[in-house]
């Protein structure tokens, strides 16, 4: 009887557990992947993502049917019509197992709780691998066994266990049979089908060589690099972290053969920590669900009173603000279905900060359109900005996004690029145009005083506080 592995949010046949384990067993082995659609928009993911996804899942595919496994792509719309045609595969197929690497959302939890009662009556065994952190979710705890709700206490029990732990990733299993053909790609559901044009090279061996350029050519500048837009200095691997395309032990294992080789390189110490970061965030989604229910992590800021969007939201989307790093940043964003790290700190701040929107709105927008959005990973940054989230720091923290252009495009390279009205100016007034009084023709005034803002959202959280 046939083993089936249910891909997700795993979308590789190197370093996957469920593939690796249900291959181990004396008997064949198929696969699935399920489009749902209605559960998709439903959770914002944006046309970049789904575009993204169904071309790694035919990638995906081709790499099965060299190893003699049958991809089956199976059409649903919500969690709970992905059960039945789950349901029904097993039963046409007489698969005696199924395997999964596990998802920590809300949704996703009770999806595969409902997956485990409704094969179990069919005598079908559901096995879950925790696959999406490079430390299983749970494992690194407090010495009182409490899960960590700041970053930096983590860290260091995070790094405490890779060093004694050692984790490797998994090699690719043997072929299980004769290669056979491999499915055709699955068409994009309409919803999804207007997305910016796709700069993610398609395939796991493309993640590969990704990670590998990265290693060799600008990790060992990434903490002097990163920061700067107009530079290529970050790694571009979140597209293919997002989907499970690379798995964060994978960057960790590449990236400490690389120190062992380099170890004055502390770029690459640098960007490890943003594995640990991304390993942080899945622990906050495990242990605390109400962040995937538009729910705030700490509790107390739920009793603020957000501004009424009003216009504000919609320039702000638009990059219509007057502020041009911010605009430069949102039109990246809407352009490219990517926007740099350090933009999404300065954006994340200015809509909840300075605008004094509810951060739900911005989180939303950005999982509407990065072709990288990752629950846990977009809501841990937008409640770390909104100081409504894990951030040790108090609610005082408030990016200038003027003073961070400058600081960050400092020749406004990168505002030029997003910002064409804006062209013209000197490097010192393009990041604050208004200054001389009027604004360039096509441009706009900054629609909120950065300074009055700040000071309001202070009193705001002050008063929240007594």
């Amino acid at each position: 009887m046939p083993q089936l592995i249910w891909f997700r949010n795993d979308l590789r046949v190197a370093d996957n557990p469920a593939l690796v384990a249900a291959c181990s067993e004396d008997d064949t082995v198929e696969a699935c992947f399920i489009l749902t659609p209605g559960q998709w928009q439903a959770h914002d993911w944006s046309p970049s993502r789904v575009n993204l996804v169904l071309n790694h899942v035919e990638d995906l595919g081709r790499k099965l049917a060299t190893l003699g496994m049958p991809l089956h792509i199976l059409q649903a719309d919500r969690f709970s019509d992905s059960l039945d045609v789950l349901e029904k595969l097993t039963q046409e197929r007489k698969v005696s197992a199924v395997h999964i690497n596990e998802e920590y959302g809300v949704n996703e939890r009770r999806r595969d709780k409902s997956a485990y009662q409704r094969l179990e009556k069919h005598n079908v065994v559901l096995h879950k691998y925790r696959d999406q952190t490079v430390a299983p979710v749970g494992t690194v705890l407090t010495q009182q066994d409490q899960p960590y709700s700041v970053f930096t206490p983590f860290s260091r029990s995070w790094w405490d266990w890779v060093e004694k732990a050692n984790p490797q990733s998994l090699a690719i299993p043997s072929p299980q049979g004769p290669k056979i053909k491999a499915p055709a790609r699955a068409s994009t559901p309409s919803p999804f089908a207007e997305a910016p044009s796709q700069w993610v090279r398609t395939g796991e061996d493309a993640a590969h060589d990704a990670l590998s350029d990265f290693l060799d050519e600008r990790a060992d500048r990434y903490k002097e690099d990163r920061d700067f837009p107009s530079v290529n200095g970050t790694s571009l691997l979140s597209p293919y972290l997002a989907s499970g395309i690379l798995s964060g032990r994978q960057c960790l294992q590449a990236g400490r053969e690389a120190l062992r080789d380099n170890p004055e390189a502390t770029g690459i110490r640098t960007w490890l920590n943003e594995i640990c970061w991304r390993d942080f965030y899945v622990n906050i989604l495990y242990h605390y669900p109400r962040v995937s229910m538009h729910r705030a992590f700490k509790p107390e800021t739920e009793d603020l009173t957000w501004n009424d969007p009003g216009d504000s939201l919609q320039a702000w989307k638009d990059g219509r603000t007057g502020v041009p790093l911010l605009d430069a940043a949102m039109r990246q964003l809407n352009q490219t279905g990517w926007m740099h790290n350090r933009l999404r700190m300065v954006t994340a701040m200015f809509l909840s900060k300075n605008l004094f929107l509810d951060w739900r709105l911005g989180e939303a927008y950005f999982m509407q359109n990065l072709v990288d959005g990752f629950l846990a990973s977009n809501n841990g940054g937008w409640q770390w900005s909104a100081s409504t989230g894990t951030d040790a720091a108090p609610y005082f923290r408030v990016f200038n996004p003027m003073t961070q252009s400058e600081r960050f495009d400092p020749q406004g390279d990168f505002i030029r690029r997003y910002v064409p009205e804006l062209r013209d100016l000197d490097n010192k007034r393009i990041h604050n145009p208004a200054a001389g009084g009027t604004v360039p023709k096509g441009y706009v005034h900054p629609i909120v005083d950065l300074k009055e803002s700040r000071k309001e959202a202070i009193a705001r959280f002050q008063a929240l506080k007594k």
